[in-house]
């Protein structure tokens, strides 16, 4: 008869679903489980962070990086409420997450024991699955079953366990469980195919909208905007869906957009939406005909009305278009709009290569650029530093990851952390505000002490930059936004990873140059300018309070020698 420990139990069945490391902090209600980890760590990596936030911020971002899911686990009551952010966050992106939680002993639930809180009641609104573990027999269906859910429905799984569950022995049958994830292929309707052609090939201002459920598709994405002469506007986790300078690319939309971008929604008169649900209507046409293509049926009309839904994959349904759509002859709208992005980067470029100090975070984001690797992993902070790396990096090949839609700071060093445990031999560069690093520095030291090598620029002006202009905006005086100095260069140092300071433009190079040939964890810590980051505010999550209007005038009435669209339209025509 099989006789093994539940805690045992678990430990193989995350090995037979090629769990390799586990981010959390031990404590008497998980203690069972992390012995049971001690003694396999050759297999399963414990990552000891420094707060649960972090630990499930982390997880998260590996989860968005690799597809795999993330793992975190913490004990009962306090550690479990600090997963919570994080777990959020999970939510937010879709990303598949499994938390193990810890919890007193079956026999003291119910009585408000020490640290008791009522963990399914607390968890039940973030997880797509949420059970507690009541009897040892139950684990191995329940791990199965919480991975399973969390891959299918793309979210966090959380399993409860009581402090004595692991040291009982399991008698049953376990082995015959399966940990297969199986997968179906969605393809739209035939219907509704011959539609969108028909809708395709009626339009003359054509306008794709990418989004990441775009990314695994960048040959399909090319060809097929080629094909219908349509450029493309980016989401902002869609960014790098195809190259920051490919002729058809058009940057990003909303308040942290471009200005062709904002055009071209204006005059299009079909918007495609490939693997986005774009949460702001504002910034989309007002009464364009649309077709939308998505994975997730509930996606589909949620922000935007289309005309037509194409419920699949995105790399399949566009080959399918691709297939059956003459190439468009008229190419005059897609001819203006990358003549108008042309004028866009040559006015932004001007910031990024003027030399002044104080520095501007413009000039920080052009430099990055220059030592950041083809293959890197950028993973980059909620703030003002969201809007200046998406409008002035340029990415190539490299991959980016945000709290997206929960925007939560202190986002942008765990999944640094996440991304060096995932791509060991890949360059991690997270690019900060002095606000949302300062939310998570603690575990900088988790870097160093497990020596995983990364670059975290940090755009110093001891402000929270993005709530100051929050609240200029909604016309109140400014209110407890500054911060107190701080000298991350030394405290990095302190840490025992390396820190450099920058005051000076002309030590700005020579500092991400050293950056990028450190061995270990190292902090470039840029004093900026105080400078905001117009039109004045992050799309994704922090859209309250501004309108379509501030978008307009900045355009509109900000002093900006680009020509408009119609101009160009009208003088190609």
């Amino acid at each position: 008869m099989f006789n093994k420990r539940a805690g045992e139990v678990l430990i193989d069945l995350l090995l037979e679903w090629e769990v390799d490391h586990i981010y959390g902090v031990p404590g008497d209600s998980i203690n069972h489980v992390i012995e049971e980890l001690r003694k396999v760590e050759d297999k399963i990596k414990f990552i000891q962070v420094r707060h649960e936030e972090v630990g499930a911020l982390a997880a998260a971002s590996y989860a968005k990086l690799t597809g795999k899911i993330g793992v975190c686990l913490s004990i009962a009551g306090p550690g479990a409420v600090h997963l919570l952010n994080g777990l959020y966050d999970a939510k937010a992106d879709g990303a598949p997450v499994l938390v193990l939680s810890g919890q007193v002993n079956s026999e003291h639930l119910g009585t408000d024991d020490f640290q008791e809180l009522n963990l399914e009641k607390m968890f039940d609104d973030v997880a797509v699955y949420n059970k507690q573990i009541t009897n040892e027999e139950q684990l191995p269906d329940l791990v199965n079953q919480a991975i399973r859910t969390a891959y299918a429905e793309k979210g966090v799984a959380v399993l409860t366990i009581p402090d004595d569950i692991p040291t009982k022995r399991v008698k049953g049958k376990w082995t015959r469980k399966s940990a297969i994830r199986a997968k179906s292929d969605l393809f739209p309707k035939q219907d509704d195919l011959e539609q969108a052609i028909m809708l395709i090939n009626k339009a003359e201002r054509p306008v794709i909208l990418a989004g990441k459920g775009a990314g695994h598709a960048r040959e399909e994405l090319e060809q097929f905007a080629e094909k219908i002469a349509a450029p493309i506007v980016v989401s902002l986790p869609g960014k790098g869906v195809i190259p920051c300078d490919h002729p058809y690319n058009l940057g990003n939309l909303g308040q942290i957009g471009t200005k062709p971008a904002y055009e071209a929604m204006e005059e299009t008169d079909l918007l495609i939406m490939i693997g986005t649900s774009f949460p702001y209507r504002d910034y989309l046409p007002e009464d364009a005909p649309g077709i939308q293509i998505d994975c997730d049926p509930t996606q589909i009309a949620k922000r935007y009305p289309v005309d037509v839904g194409l419920v699949g994959d995105s790399k399949a349904t566009l080959q399918w278009l691709n297939e059956h759509l003459a190439r468009k002859e008229d190419r005059v709208f897609l001819e203006a709009c990358q003549e108008a992005m042309e004028n866009w980067r040559e006015h932004i470029h001007k910031d990024e290569v003027e030399q002044s100090t104080p520095i501007k975070p413009q000039q920080v984001i052009h430099h990055l650029q220059s030592i950041v690797e083809k293959d890197a992993v950028l993973s980059v902070d909620v703030g003002n530093v969201t809007v200046w790396v998406a409008r002035h990096f340029r990415i190539t090949e490299q991959k980016m990851i945000i709290s997206s839609w929960l925007a939560t700071m202190g986002c942008g060093l765990p999944g640094a952390i996440a991304a060096k445990l995932a791509y060991p031999e890949r360059q991690a560069v997270a690019v900060c505000g002095d606000g949302g690093f300062s939310m998570v520095m603690h575990d900088f030291v988790t870097a160093v002490r497990y020596k995983l090598p990364m670059i975290v620029v940090i755009l110093n002006n001891e402000k929270l930059g993005m709530i100051k202009y929050e609240q200029q905006v909604a016309g109140h005086l400014e209110y407890e936004v500054d911060l107190a100095p701080f000298h991350f260069a030394k405290f990095a140092e302190v840490c025992g990873g390396e820190g450099y300071r920058v005051e000076r433009y002309e030590e700005l190079l020579p500092a991400l140059k050293k950056a990028a040939l450190a061995e270990k964890p190292v902090i470039v810590d840029v004093v900026i300018e105080d400078e905001p980051p117009l039109p004045g505010k992050i799309t994704y999550g922090q859209a309250a309070g501004y309108s379509k209007h501030v978008l307009k005038k900045f355009f509109q009435e900000r002093k900006v020698d680009l020509p408009p669209l119609k101009k160009a339209i009208k003088r190609l025509t």
